[in-house]
């Protein structure tokens, strides 16, 4: 799962040398700090118009059906199957930029997680309309072990050299879905010490 994530000003500036548009109202920057991001909030994602990446803000969420609050992943597993899913994992993929996310195991210790060999990681997601806003959602795949020990799912993580394919090339979604992401680090906010 991932439910809270964090940009930084390197995540903004990769954005503007990733994209060739950018959309006029978007907010792109962090006034070089860190900016969280939670769940119904609008964020920057990455799509793919006419073979070309471009970049706007959408909210993070899809409205449950029951009206009682938001869908903010999908199982990359399962994804193409569902319903919710289906037709925006097959056609309108994104690219959500970030320098890293948090998540919290049982004890409700908090983790941060970031990439070892880069600034800025690219998770994966799609999007679809509802009510005339754009909205997306992060897919989540099974841990790898650099998250298991915090979680049992984790955001699933493409390469820079990827993007451009995640989002445009429609058969390339198969293979995309089923890929182990790269190892993360991971930091803890507070860990409890044991003196045994």
């Amino acid at each position: 799962m991932c439910g809270r994530y964090y940009v930084d000003e390197e995540t903004a500036k990769e954005i503007r040398r990733l994209v060739l548009k950018l959309d006029a109202g978007a907010f792109y920057g962090t006034a070089g700090g860190t900016a969280a991001v939670f769940p119904s909030q609008k964020a920057t994602v990455i799509m793919g118009r006419e073979r070309h990446l471009e970049a706007e803000q959408m909210l993070w969420g899809f409205p449950r059906f029951d009206g009682k609050g938001l869908l903010i992943n999908a199982r990359a597993e399962t994804a193409a199957e569902l319903c919710t899913f289906r037709e925006c994992v097959l056609h309108r993929r994104c690219v959500i930029p970030a320098k890293g996310f948090w998540e919290w195991n049982k004890s409700k210790e908090k983790f941060s997680f970031e990439r070892p060999d880069a600034q800025v990681m690219f998770m994966a997601g799609c999007y679809d309309c509802f009510d005339g806003q754009e909205r997306f959602v992060i897919l989540t795949t099974e841990a790898n072990p650099s998250i298991k020990p915090v979680h049992d799912r984790m955001p699933l993580i493409l390469e820079r050299n990827e993007l451009e394919d995640w989002v445009t090339d429609y058969g390339a979604a198969e293979y995309f879905l089923h890929k182990t992401p790269v190892l993360l680090e991971r930091e803890a906010e507070y860990e409890q010490m044991s003196l045994f």
